[in-house]
């Protein structure tokens, strides 16, 4: 079963069949998705916390931007992310950034276990 939590800007579901808990920001073109653990999905009740802020801790899945500076981009993170957010509806906003690209921008500016996880699928 689903269970949902929801805020400005923000979604995190917790999947009890799975003991899976994920989450999705968005705000003005930007849409991203995360896995989170159990500790962020309790937090994100308390009104003193970002939820959004506290999201993004968890490990990178997709991203998609559509600006009005560019094309639209969509990165993917993590090949499964589809599986592991179906609640989510992904609706590729544009061209798919390559992996290559992709390992750069995770290498610059994601968190170790982003990045711990690219690397590991990158070796598959």
């Amino acid at each position: 079963m689903l269970h949902f939590k929801n805020g400005i800007g923000w979604k995190a579901c917790y999947d009890d069949e799975r003991n899976l808990y994920t989450a999705k920001t968005s705000w003005r073109g930007d849409f991203h998705l995360y896995e989170i653990n159990a500790e962020i999905y309790q937090k994100l009740d308390d009104p003193d916390v970002d939820a959004c802020e506290l999201i993004h801790t968890g490990r990178h899945l997709y991203y998609s931007e559509d600006s009005p500076i560019g094309p639209p981009t969509d990165m993917v993170i993590d090949e499964n992310y589809a599986t592991l957010c179906p609640w989510a509806g992904i609706q590729a906003s544009g061209k798919v950034m390559s992996p290559e690209l992709t390992d750069i921008a995770v290498d610059l500016w994601e968190n170790d276990e982003t990045r711990e996880q690219r690397k590991r699928q990158s070796e598959k």
